[in-house]
């Protein structure tokens, strides 16, 4: 599915399973929250915290699916078509990051 496919689709879901829209804030808050989790199961699974056993049967792709959902309710109340901000973010990156990562001695 596209961004903008999937920017349709969570608008369904809302007016379809919801009842509106959290306001802007709220749903920043939450976008916030579910960062956190992502982080938490990244940190524990990943890093060099130990893993607790209430975290081990969590599904991080499940996790990140969240920040998206919220990410892609943000950019509908805000009418941001995010497959146009997202290409044109990528256009940008790759102007000026084309020999960044390559010339970096730390990744080498």
């Amino acid at each position: 599915m596209d961004i903008k496919n999937a920017q349709k689709a969570v608008d369904v879901w809302i007016k379809e399973h919801g009842v509106r829209y959290f306001n802007e804030l709220t749903n920043m808050a939450q976008l916030t929250e579910e960062v956190g989790e992502v982080a938490r199961i990244i940190a524990r699974r990943y890093g060099e915290q130990s893993e607790k056993e209430s975290d081990k049967n969590k599904d991080l792709g499940e996790e990140l699916a969240d920040v998206i959902f919220v990410v892609l309710c943000l950019a509908n109340q805000t009418g941001i078509d995010l497959e146009k901000a997202f290409n044109k973010k990528l256009e940008v990156k790759t102007k000026r990051d084309h020999d960044r990562h390559h010339d970096n001695e730390k990744l080498k």
